[in-house]
């Protein structure tokens, strides 16, 4: 009988990933959020993240990190937690197909990104705030306090504020991390790696070069719902989604949706390797507990 894993068990090694790579998470959201005068070139990841350095010291870097364990722990939780419990309910009646599992991880998203939307608004907020006129500042000193004001100042609204692009973004991007993971796991598994003539089982190897593969997908395919919802949640007006959309079209053109792809998968990229490569640990782990 196949081991029932927590269903918590997935919130914790994307929490665990998420400390380790929280700087390229805080980069990519400033790169976002600025917005350059016409014809000027856009400055680059390494820039942005250099100057937050010389700004704000090592730990700034760490800025909203409260924010982006309370995502983890809603968010990651509840997508991961989900898909794998679907994707055990369908194992029971044989190898699910592609399509199953695809359905399966969209459905997990979804659910991911209602249940991690306030998580996720104080997260683009507190990482953006510093580069913002202080006027438009929210200064949440953590992710509790930032809820609770939240909650306090804009209610229902401003806790669902993006809501429709956080859902999209979350089922896109289930789909095509963890769904593309399983599949290139499988499809990967007892190949052998021609130069090193090394046949890959289901170890460390296959778990890193699986999910690099997943990371590099996934930050392709999310990339313009992430900048979209990166601009819904900061924007200090009341504007539509659509209206956001049209507006940064017109002004910047359709490369604007890519804006921060590469700091995007510098951090997604490592980020779902470490993701993958804790949670197998952490299923092993408690596969052995179970055990004894």
């Amino acid at each position: 009988m196949a081991t029932v894993y927590p269903f918590w068990l997935g919130g914790v090694a994307a929490s665990l990933a998420s400390c380790c790579t929280h700087p390229l998470d805080l980069t990519k959201v400033r790169m976002q959020t600025i917005k350059a005068a016409p014809g000027a070139k856009l400055p680059s990841m390494f820039f942005v993240l250099r100057k937050s350095i010389v700004q704000q010291g090592l730990r700034g870097v760490y800025t909203g990190l409260t924010a982006s364990l309370l995502r983890q722990m809603s968010y990651s939780l509840v997508r991961i937690g989900t898909y794998e419990e679907l994707k055990r309910r369908l194992s029971q009646n044989g190898k699910p197909s592609s399509a199953q599992l695809l359905a399966a991880a969209s459905l997990a998203g979804g659910l991911g990104g209602v249940a991690g939307n306030p998580a996720d608004i104080l997260l683009v907020r507190m990482t953006s705030d510093v580069i913002k006129p202080q006027e438009h500042r929210f200064n949440y000193s953590n992710a509790v306090s930032g809820l609770m004001s939240l909650a306090k100042q804009e209610g229902v609204k401003g806790m669902t504020r993006g809501l429709g692009t956080n859902v999209a973004r979350a089922m896109l991007m289930n789909a095509s991390q963890v769904c593309s993971y399983d599949l290139f796991k499988s499809a990967l598994m007892h190949k052998t790696i021609p130069v090193l003539e090394y046949q890959l089982k289901d170890n460390i190897a296959l778990h890193i070069l699986s999910s690099l593969l997943a990371g590099t997908f996934a930050t392709t395919v999310c990339s313009p719902a992430d900048v979209l919802r990166t601009r819904v949640m900061t924007s200090t007006s009341n504007d539509s989604v659509f209206h956001i959309l049209q507006t940064s079209l017109q002004k910047e053109g359709p490369k604007f949706l890519f804006k921060g792809w590469t700091p995007a998968f510098f951090r997604l990229g490592p980020n779902t390797v470490l993701l993958f490569v804790f949670f197998e640990q952490l299923k092993k782990g408690w596969s052995a507990l179970q055990l004894d």
